[in-house]
């Protein structure tokens, strides 16, 4: 065991922990999008499809699981209620049977105005510079890119 002071270290001290803190810094930037989120209609996850197809449309389902880092079967439900919402829809390629296309709606893409005052709220409710954000982003990557190894 490493030593600190003369004292032994405890390696399971829940605040040494980087999960729980990559945790609870997750579901507390997450709880500070809800309420710029309601108004428009989206959840978090939501809003994260929703970012991937104002980057891109229209993506297939595979290609938009990727970019998310979510499984198809969890994006599936996510694309539904957002098709329902009337900001999406999901047609099969032709050529393709299996394979299904994601595009904006007009009302998707309208949306995308309001979305753009989010980031800067965000970055105002943290009180933080956005160059240390920028910092933090690169880490985390750095830390994704580790754990998936």
């Amino acid at each position: 065991m490493e030593a600190a002071a003369g004292r032994d270290v405890d390696l399971l001290q829940l605040d040494r922990q980087v999960c729980f803190g990559l945790a609870v810094a997750a579901r507390n930037v997450i709880a500070l999008y809800r309420p710029l989120l309601e108004p428009m209609g989206l959840t978090h996850p939501q809003y994260l499809v929703m970012l991937a197809l104002w980057e891109r449309s229209p993506r297939s389902v595979g290609e938009l699981a990727t970019a998310l880092a979510l499984d198809p079967g969890t994006l599936s439900p996510l694309l539904k209620r957002l098709e329902a919402a009337g900001l999406l829809t999901r047609r099969r390629v032709p050529g393709n049977e299996r394979s299904l296309a994601v595009s904006l709606t007009g009302e998707g893409r309208a949306l995308r105005a309001r979305a753009e005052l989010i980031p800067p709220a965000i970055v105002e409710r943290l009180g933080m510079e956005l160059s240390e954000l920028e910092d933090l982003r690169g880490v985390l990557d750095r830390v994704i890119d580790a754990a998936r190894g």
